[in-house]
C-alpha cells in the first residue's frame, strides 16, 4: 500500500473515532488529510521510503480559534493512538518530527510559503519557490466540512498570476540558453568539465522548471521533479524522456549526443511557446524568446525587470 492510502485508513479508523469520542462538538471542524514534506504525499513513495519519516499517521487542521481551544489536547490524543497499523509503523528521524500532528490552518502553510494568507498581489506571489508551493499543496484532503483549509489549499493551486509565470519562463529561456545550447558545448571545448556537468544540470532543472510552468503546475522538491513530469499532459512525457537520455548518454559519443538532445529539448520547449502565442520569433536559440516572452507581461513593474532576473 502507497502511503497516503495507509494514512487516510489510519484516520479513518483511529482519528474519526477518537475525534467522536473527546471532541464532538469539533467533529466538523476539524479538516484532515496528509499534505506537505516527504514522498507519500506526492505519491512516490516505495519501499526505500519506509525506513525514516513514513507510516501510519496525518495531519488535522483548526482554525485559530479552534486550535487555541482544543489544540493540545487534540495532538496529546493523537500521540495515544496506536503506533502500528496493519502491520506498518511510522519512524521519525531527527529531522522528520512535526510534519503530521496538529496544525493550525494559516501557521501549516506559513511554514511553506511564508504567508498566513494566500498571496495577495504580484510581489508576494513572486518570491515563493515553485518547491514550496508543491509541498503546500500535495497530497490529499480526507476531510473538511467547513472547507477553512481547502479555501485556502485552493488559492494556492490556482497557480502563480499570469504576469509572474511569464516572467519565470522568460528567465527559464535564458538560463537554459545560456546553460544548455551555449556554455554547454564551450566548457567541454575547453575541457572544463565540472563546469559542463554543472551546466547540464542547471540546463535539467531549468528544463523542468519550464514544463511545469507551461502546465501551469509547480515543479516539487528535485528529488521528484523529472518523475513528476510523467504526469504532465504539456511535453511531460517527451521531455522526461529527452533529459533521461541526456543524463545516459554513452561516454564514447556522450559530448555530441547531448548537444544534440539539448538541442532537440529546447526546440520542443520553442514550438510549444509559438502554440501557446507565448513567442512568434522563428530563432533556434531560446534565448532570442524570453524578452518576447517578458514583452507580454500586464504589470510595468513586473515588466521592467532584467529579463535573466527571475
Amino acid at each position: 500500500m502507497k502511503g497516503l492510502e495507509i494514512a487516510e485508513l489510519y484516520f479513518l479508523k483511529t482519528g474519526v473515532p477518537m475525534i467522536a469520542e473527546k471532541f464532538p462538538a469539533y467533529r466538523d471542524r476539524i479538516a484532515a488529510g496528509l499534505v506537505g514534506e516527504g514522498s507519500e504525499c506526492y505519491g512516490f513513495d516505495d519501499e526505500l521510503s519506509r525506513d525514516h519519516d513514513w507510516g501510519p499517521s496525518f495531519c488535522l487542521w483548526l482554525n485559530s480559534g479552534d486550535f487555541e481551544a482544543i489544540g493540545r489536547s487534540l495532538q496529546r490524543e493523537i500521540d495515544q493512538l496506536p503506533q502500528e497499523f496493519i502491520g506498518f509503523k511510522r519512524l521519525e528521524s531527527l529531522w522528520g518530527s512535526g510534519r503530521t500532528g496538529v496544525f493550525e490552518i494559516s501557521q501549516f502553510y506559513q511554514k511553506f510559503i511564508g504567508l498566513k494568507h494566500v498571496p495577495a498581489g504580484l510581489s508576494e506571489w513572486r518570491y515563493i519557490p515553485e518547491s514550496s508551493l508543491a509541498a503546500a499543496t500535495n497530497g490529499r484532503v480526507f476531510t473538511d466540512v467547513s472547507g477553512e483549509f481547502t479555501a485556502f489549499r485552493n488559492g494556492l493551486r490556482a497557480f502563480y498570476p499570469e504576469d509572474i509565470r511569464l516572467k519565470k519562463m522568460a528567465s527559464r529561456c535564458m538560463s537554459m540558453a545560456q546553460a544548455g545550447q551555449y556554455n554547454y558545448p564551450r566548457c567541454i571545448q575547453r575541457r572544463e568539465y565540472v563546469a559542463a556537468h554543472y551546466a547540464l544540470a542547471q540546463f535539467i532543472k531549468d528544463a523542468i522548471s519550464m514544463v511545469f510552468l507551461m502546465n501551469r503546475e509547480y515543479k516539487p522538491f528535485y528529488k521528484w521533479m523529472h518523475r513528476s513530469l510523467k504526469r504532465l499532459p504539456i511535453l511531460g512525457e517527451s521531455m522526461y524522456g529527452l533529459l533521461g537520455a541526456l543524463v545516459t548518454a554513452g561516454e564514447e559519443d556522450a559530448y555530441q549526443k547531448r548537444v544534440e538532445l539539448i538541442e532537440k529539448a529546447c526546440q520542443e520547449i520553442i514550438q510549444e511557446l509559438r502554440r501557446q502565442r507565448l513567442s512568434d520569433s522563428g530563432s533556434d536559440f531560446l534565448l532570442v524568446h524570453g524578452p518576447a516572452i517578458q514583452s507580454l507581461i500586464q504589470d510595468s513593474q513586473i515588466r521592467s525587470i532584467n529579463v535573466w532576473i527571475e
